[in-house]
């Protein structure tokens, strides 16, 4: 496909992912202050889109992550078999007291007028521990990856996560994979470490220098990135011209980048949501539909974009159908709960050629 070089050859992966697992309590639209019972979600933005790859999209998927050897753990490990992922872990053993930890996400689901409100437990995280080194990125190219992938909440965890990243990117490159990131920039977390937003910057504009592809909104292009552009709380949710407007900027200063993506989404109510999503590859501009949506769950539906889209690239489809796969996958998502796809192939692409909510009988 133009603007993107992806293997075609027999690879053991077709995509490989770097994060932290994390476990999410849900009490659906119950408040936390009020519930007695949870739904018990295994998640985490680059896991989803490995996760999401393999069960719906029927690829060959593998993530790279912390693993802990105690009960939580192994009901995560049991939900990644599940899912079909290829787990390469490194193994952390729980004191019984402290940790380390598997994360725990609380978040309900909020509904109509009332926000889901999300909160973390995030202390002594074995994901945050990871450093460079720790992973064996050679001995998992050497059997072919066609595309690896990694994402700014998971640079913002721990000290080294970053310099990891970019260890990661420097391997993925050298083996000719596909390098993507999700900006996903979250100044609160990077607070939390040395150099704070500062830092922050600086380690995504690095791991940005070993790139082919970006996902990320206007804010996080001009955040993470450090670019200068419009006031974002000002500019329609819906407008693709302000985030192509970022572009230019994002190739003057990343020509390695070729290829950039991200959703639209005006938020009506909890449940009521317009959605849409834009791709510029190599100079092209391509812009989905506009949906509206019915909203179950909110949570997973940038990563459920983002892995119908890439499913498209490595398909070989046209960058608009590419789009539209990913746009038609992220809003499925919203449709059910959890973190991950419960959609088929077969949904995802009747949905991206306009399909509807009929009954289907």
């Amino acid at each position: 496909m133009a603007g993107l070089d992806i293997k075609q050859d027999n690879c053991e992966l077709d995509f490989l992912a770097l994060g932290s697992l994390v476990n999410r309590l849900d009490p659906g639209t119950i408040p936390f202050r009020r519930a007695r019972s949870f739904e018990v979600h295994v998640s985490g933005g680059e896991y989803n889109c490995a996760a999401n790859l393999a069960s719906c999209f029927g690829l060959k998927t593998g993530i790279a992550t912390a693993m802990v050897n105690y009960g939580i753990g192994e009901l995560v490990q049991a939900r990644v078999r599940e899912m079909g992922v290829r787990p390469f872990y490194k193994h952390f053993e729980h004191d019984g007291v402290r940790g380390p930890n598997i994360a725990t996400v609380y978040s309900d689901r909020g509904h109509g007028v009332r926000a889901p409100v999300v909160f973390y437990n995030r202390a002594n995280e074995a994901g945050a521990m990871l450093k460079p080194g720790d992973i064996d990125w050679q001995a998992i190219h050497d059997n072919g990856v066609r595309w690896f992938h990694s994402g700014g909440i998971y640079a913002a965890l721990g000290e080294q996560t970053s310099d990891l990243i970019v260890e990661g990117m420097k391997a993925a490159k050298a083996n000719g994979a596909i390098a993507s990131f999700d900006l996903n920039y979250r100044a609160k977390l990077w607070k939390t470490l040395p150099g704070g937003e500062t830092k922050g910057i600086d380690m995504n504009r690095e791991i940005a220098a070993n790139l082919d592809a970006l996902i990320g909104n206007e804010e996080d292009l001009q955040k993470g990135l450090g670019l200068e552009g419009q006031d974002v709380e000002k500019s329609s949710k819906l407008d693709p011209e302000a985030f192509f407007g970022m572009i230019e900027k994002v190739k003057a200063e990343f020509p390695n980048v070729k290829m950039v993506a991200t959703t639209l989404r005006e938020v009506h109510s909890t449940s009521r949501h317009s959605w849409s999503a834009v791709l510029w590859l190599e100079g092209e501009r391509f812009t989905a539909p506009t949906l509206e949506l019915d909203v179950i769950d909110r949570i997973g539906g940038g990563d459920g974009f983002a892995s119908g889209l890439i499913y498209g690239m490595l398909a070989g489809e046209k960058p608009e159908q590419a789009l539209r796969l990913g746009w038609a996958h992220g809003g499925l998502m919203t449709t059910f709960t959890g973190d991950v796809s419960m959609a088929t192939l077969s949904e995802v692409e009747a949905l991206a050629e306009g399909g509807t909510a009929r009954v289907q009988r």
